[in-house]
């Protein structure tokens, strides 16, 4: 079975990155709601503790969700692409949430913000990401490092 070309699943992530956007925004206002506009003080930092491990949540579960029950996200829909398991059939939750979770490392390296200058910190996750993601352009198959741990592979729909 072919996989779908790297370009693709780029064009798929960039359309995710707007869907995530419009989830963080959605989950400020409610947390903004939930604390009477006291989420964070007159310096930017936040007075919740639960704030940001919420926001982690919610954006984890829109992609677990989107590759468990059907193999796509916002993105991959207009690309027509769907990740699935190195057979072809749907992903189980265990090889979803492993996907999920090595995809989602270079998010970590935002704790490095408190050493280093809001630039290097707000960059090393866009680094982390394209260190996972370069594999496909030496794989056979185009996976991706988090697809290559997970033994998934994201297809073309047939036509």
């Amino acid at each position: 079975m072919p996989t779908a070309p790297l370009w693709r699943r780029l064009a798929a992530i960039v359309y995710d990155l707007l869907a995530v956007i419009a989830i963080v925004m959605v989950v400020g206002l409610l947390a903004q709601m939930a604390t009477g506009g006291r989420l964070a003080d007159e310096h930017g930092q936040l007075l919740t503790w639960w704030y940001q491990p919420l926001q982690g949540l919610v954006v984890g579960a829109y992609f677990f969700m989107s590759w468990l029950r059907g193999g796509q996200t916002l993105g991959m829909r207009p690309w027509r692409i769907r990740v699935t398991d190195q057979t072809g059939r749907p992903l189980t939750w265990q090889r979803t949430l492993l996907r999920l979770l090595i995809a989602a490392l270079p998010v970590a390296l935002l704790t490095i913000y408190p050493f280093t200058s809001l630039r290097v910190a707000a960059w090393a996750p866009v680094v982390g990401w394209a260190v996972l993601i370069a594999p496909a352009l030496l794989d056979a198959r185009g996976r991706t490092l988090y697809d290559r741990v997970a033994g998934t592979e994201v297809r073309p729909l047939s036509t």
